[in-house]
């Protein structure tokens, strides 16, 4: 295996981790490859998918702005991307471009590695947020098997467009109304930006959640958002969102060079310690 070379694309993208994480399996797998931060402005994608087909990337990651306008200039794209209508991972197959998501199965392999106890058809699980995350986390919940999806947002008529799309049997939520819904949530999922660094923060009264409900944030910076701190107080599980970064890089390095990466602890560190460094 020789020169197989890899970028991850946005506009901006000097805040991706993703070269870490590929250069650490790059390494660790002894392969001779390269991944690397394309800045790509929106202008300029189609340029970007003609040079894939033309042989100079095997393939590349998508991060914001890029993930919807990515789905419409690939030859194909998997069910999932076609659900979503979004991609995060490309590949080059026989001169074809081709895309995927691997946003809701990194959020699902890290669930389940920090909670291995937590059963799909335990409860309803509540979803805060109704973008792009949020789209990818509720289509995995729903094929996962949650009974009883609910999806909270500021702005009601998107959260009824994202059940409509992916799931009609959700019910939709005014953020009013979450502390109705919190004593029987199992699963809590914030998939805003509150709580982010530079961003307001989220409350929430997780003391009304039930004893075994399992808090999740996809936030990593910081590493310990205020939600997750609270969730640990009052004794209940609790799901960074560092794991998810970690794991959806997972199926791409293995579309890319042949290789099933393992999300191991040294690579942990190594992202902690990139993270709190910033």
């Amino acid at each position: 295996m020789t020169g197989i070379n890899i970028c991850v694309i946005g506009w901006p993208i000097s805040h991706s981790r993703s070269p870490l994480i590929h250069g650490y399996w790059l390494d660790k797998y002894d392969i001779d490859g390269s991944y690397r931060r394309l800045p790509v402005k929106p202008d300029n994608l189609p340029e970007l998918i003609a040079r894939m087909r033309a042989g100079e990337f095997a393939g590349a990651n998508v991060t914001l702005p890029h993930k919807e306008a990515v789905f419409g200039l690939v030859d194909s794209a998997d069910s999932v991307a076609r659900t979503l209508r979004a991609i995060n991972t490309i590949y080059v197959e026989d001169g074809h471009v081709k895309g995927t998501n691997t946003d809701g199965y990194g959020y699902l392999a890290n669930l389940r590695e920090t909670c291995p106890h937590w059963l799909p058809n335990a409860g309803p699980a509540t979803v805060l947020g109704a973008g792009g995350a949020a789209r990818a986390i509720v289509h995995a919940l729903h094929n996962a098997g949650v009974p009883d999806l609910r999806i909270v947002n500021r702005n009601i008529d998107r959260a009824r467009d994202l059940a409509a799309d992916l799931c009609p049997s959700a019910s939709t939520v005014s953020w009013d109304d979450l502390d109705t819904l919190l004593p029987d949530t199992h699963l809590l999922v914030n998939t805003t930006s509150l709580g982010m660094v530079g961003m307001p923060p989220l409350t929430v009264d997780v003391a009304r959640l039930p004893a075994g409900a399992v808090v999740s944030d996809i936030v990593y910076m910081p590493l310990q958002t205020d939600l997750i701190a609270a969730a640990l107080q009052h004794g209940l599980d609790a799901v960074g969102g560092l794991g998810m970064l970690l794991h959806q890089a997972v199926p791409g390095f293995r579309k890319w060079f042949g290789v099933t990466p393992q999300v191991t602890r040294e690579l942990q560190a190594l992202v902690v310690k990139d993270v709190e460094s910033s």
